[in-house]
C-alpha cells in the first residue's frame, strides 16, 4: 500500500543509517527496532495510562450502564462526563491506529530493501521484479511482497550478476551484493528461507512462535488476566503465533528475525509500562494524591476556624501597630 511504502521509505533512512555504522544487517535491525519503539514509547505510556484509568473506573462505568440501560444517548453523555471528570479522552482507536500505522511502515522498510532502504529507482526495481518472476530457473523463488529480498539474495550469488545485469547497472549490483553480504548474523544467513530444507534457519520460525506465546502468557499473568482466558481465546493465543511462525518458515529469514526482535523489545517495553503504569500502581498513586489533598484541606479548615489562633494573630498585629 502507498501509505505504508511512504512511511517505510522514511524509516528506511534510519535503517540504512544503522547499516552504514555496523555494516551488518542483524545489528542494524536490532538498533532500528529499539529506536522505533523509543519513538513510540510516549504514545505507549499514554495508552497504558488510559488503560489503567479505565480499569480503575470500570465500576463507575458499570453503574452508569446499569442506570441508563434503556437510554443509549444519556449513557454516552454520562460516560463522556466521567471521562472529562477523570481527565480522560475517549481516543482509544486513534492511539492504537497510529502505532499500527507506523509499525506497518517499519515492516515495509524491512521487506522492501531496494526501494525503501537503499532508495533505488522504483520503476527499475518493479521492472526487474516483473521480469525475474517469469525468468526460467529463478522465477519460482519470487513472491509478491518479498521479491526485493530475493533480488538481494541473488546478487550475493556467484551467477547473480548474469541474472541482474539486464536490469541494474554494475554499480547497483555491487551495492546490492554488499548489502546482501551483511545479512549474515551470528552464522545465520537472513536471506535464506527456512522452507528450503532442514538448517539452522529453522530456529527463526521456532523463535517466532516461542517468543510470541511467552510474551503473551507472561503479560497476561502480570496483568492477572491469564486465568480468565477460555475457549476461543486460548486458541487465538496459540493460533496467531503459529500463523506467524508459518509465514516466517515460508519467507526470507530476515522477516522472521525482525518479528522476533520486535516481539522481544515490545515485551521489555510492556514490563516497564506494567511496573510504572499498571492499574494497581496508578490507583495507589491517585489514592496517595487524594489523601495528601485531604490533609491540606483539613489543615486549611483548622487554620481558618481556630478562634484562639486568629485572636493571637490579631493581638500580634495590634502590638506591631502600637510599636510603630
Amino acid at each position: 500500500m502507498f501509505i505504508f511504502d511512504a512511511i517505510g521509505s522514511l524509516f528506511g533512512y534510519v535503517l540504512w543509517f544503522f547499516y552504514s555504522i555496523f555494516n551488518n544487517y542483524g545489528l542494524a535491525i536490532i538498533c532500528f527496532t529499539i529506536v522505533v519503539k523509543l519513538v513510540l514509547f510516549p504514545m505507549s505510556i499514554h495508552q497504558q495510562k488510559s488503560m489503567a484509568k479505565n480499569a480503575a473506573m470500570s465500576q463507575k462505568q458499570q453503574e452508569i450502564k446499569k442506570k441508563y440501560a434503556g437510554d443509549q444517548k444519556k449513557m454516552n453523555e454520562e460516560m463522556q462526563k466521567l471521562y472529562d471528570k477523570e481527565g480522560m479522552q475517549n481516543m482509544g482507536c486513534v492511539s492504537m491506529f497510529v502505532p499500527l500505522l507506523i509499525l506497518m511502515g517499519v515492516y515495509y522498510a524491512v521487506v522492501s530493501p531496494l526501494i525503501n532502504t537503499m532508495h533505488m529507482d522504483t520503476s527499475v526495481v518493479t521492472s526487474a521484479l516483473n521480469n525475474l518472476t517469469v525468468m526460467p530457473g529463478i522465477g519460482n523463488q519470487f513472491t509478491t511482497i518479498y521479491g526485493q529480498l530475493e533480488i538481494v539474495n541473488i546478487a550475493t550469488q556467484a551467477n547473480g550478476e548474469a541474472f541482474l545485469s539486464q536490469f541494474f547497472s554494475a554499480a547497483d549490483i555491487t551495492a546490492i551484493a554488499n548489502y546482501g553480504n551483511s545479512f549474515n548474523f551470528l552464522g545465520i544467513n537472513l536471506l535464506g528461507k527456512p522452507s528450503d530444507g532442514f538448517s539452522i534457519l529453522w530456529l527463526i520460525p521456532a523463535l517466532c512462535f516461542v517468543t510470541s506465546v511467552l510474551s503473551q502468557v507472561v503479560t497476561m499473568k502480570i496483568q492477572g488476566t491469564l486465568k480468565q482466558q477460555q475457549g476461543c481465546m486460548v486458541v487465538m493465543l496459540l493460533a496467531l503465533p503459529a500463523f506467524s511462525a508459518y509465514i516466517a518458515y515460508s519467507v526470507p529469514a530476515a522477516v522472521g528475525f525482525y518479528w522476533i526482535i520486535s516481539t522481544v523489545v515490545s515485551f521489555v517495553q510492556t514490563l516497564v509500562l506494567q511496573n510504572f503504569y499498571s492499574a494497581n500502581h496508578m490507583t495507589a498513586k491517585q489514592e496517595a494524591q487524594r489523601v495528601e489533598l485531604l490533609k491540606l484541606q483539613e489543615a486549611n479548615v483548622a487554620y481558618s476556624y481556630n478562634p484562639r489562633k486568629r485572636i493571637n494573630e490579631n493581638n500580634n498585629n495590634s502590638n506591631k501597630k502600637k510599636k510603630k
